[in-house]
């Protein structure tokens, strides 16, 4: 198991994080800030150039049997918890965090900046290049389409692809339901 390394201080002892489970796999280049606040579970894999940008403040919490591709980047100042089983393809993009609008004085920059946490539901798979934005609870069983940006909460076994993204169908076996 490679050490993580984390801006400025270099490597650090895998003790730092909240709580690291049994069988974690860090690739190469994965970055890791503010590791007291990130719990991982048990037989997680984090991809190659991975960055987990942890906060001074809320947590980041990953599941046991979580599945993290290269080149992923969650930034977990408003909190994020993905569930278990999760499958996270490459380039998958997470914030909890936004500047405010309502200034138009002074540049949105300036803005003050809110927080609203992320919700992953367990057994779901976020699509490549997919994006989720501050504030949304995706339920469990969900499939996340490729390059999709998430900007509403999605409930349990839905299907859903585009920009922003729309649900296709459940993928619920009962009901096989549409929207």
């Amino acid at each position: 198991m490679m050490q993580p390394r984390s801006q400025g201080s270099g490597a650090y002892s895998l003790s730092a994080f909240s709580k690291l489970g049994k069988g974690v796999v860090f690739e190469s280049g994965v970055l890791v800030f503010h590791p007291e606040n990130i719990e991982i579970g048990d037989n997680v894999y984090l991809g190659h150039y991975t960055i987990l940008k942890g906060y001074y403040k809320n947590k980041m919490i990953i599941g046991l049997g979580t599945w993290i591709g290269q080149q992923c980047f969650f930034h977990s100042a408003g909190g994020i918890y993905i569930g278990c089983n999760v499958g996270i393809g490459p380039g998958v993009k997470i914030l909890t965090s936004s500047h405010t609008l309502d200034d138009v004085s002074s540049p949105i920059l300036h803005n003050p900046v809110e927080f609203a946490p992320v919700k992953i539901g367990d057994k779901s798979d976020i699509g490549v290049g997919a994006i989720i934005l501050p504030g949304v609870t995706i339920g469990v069983g969900v499939q996340v389409g490729a390059g999709a940006v998430v900007a509403q909460s999605v409930d349990d076994y839905a299907v859903i692809a585009g920009v922003p993204a729309k649900i296709l169908y459940y993928r619920d076996s009962k009901n096989n339901r549409n929207p």
